[in-house]
């Protein structure tokens, strides 16, 4: 997988919130000031190239829609920021969030405890009691 561009990315981000759309579906999602249609278009076919997204024809009109999950391409660009940014380390990135915004330990553990409650969500439910 490769990392999109910024104009391809948002351009997916429509996709992915219409999950079907012609050019002009997706270009009415767009912010102003939108781009020209066959700005869109281009980019539309560059993600098809790419293969992030395919098309269904209906005569000389296509609908496009993602192939590649939203959370797929998360994981996979998050990844490559880790690793450029804080060499791969969740820590490192963490630490770095944590003095960037003042966070003091109230809030870092408040933050533990949804980031175990989202990876062992049955564990944190046998903890509070609420498991049946």
């Amino acid at each position: 997988m490769k990392e999109l561009t910024k104009a391809e990315e948002e351009i997916m981000q429509v996709l992915w919130k219409l999950e079907r759309g012609f050019v002009r579906d997706i270009l009415e999602e767009l912010p102003e000031p939108k781009p020209a249609y066959n700005t869109v278009s281009t980019i539309v076919r560059i993600l098809e190239t790419k293969g992030f997204v395919d098309h269904e024809a209906f005569g000389k009109s296509h609908q496009y829609y993602p192939i590649v999950a939203q959370d797929k391409y998360k994981s996979f660009f998050l990844k490559n920021f880790m690793s450029g940014y804080f060499g791969g380390s969740f820590e490192k990135l963490v630490s770095f969030f944590a003095k960037d915004n003042n966070l003091n330990v109230n809030e870092l553990d408040q933050l533990m405890q949804h980031v175990r409650k989202d990876i062992n969500p049955e564990e944190e439910e046998k903890q509070n009691g609420t498991n049946d």
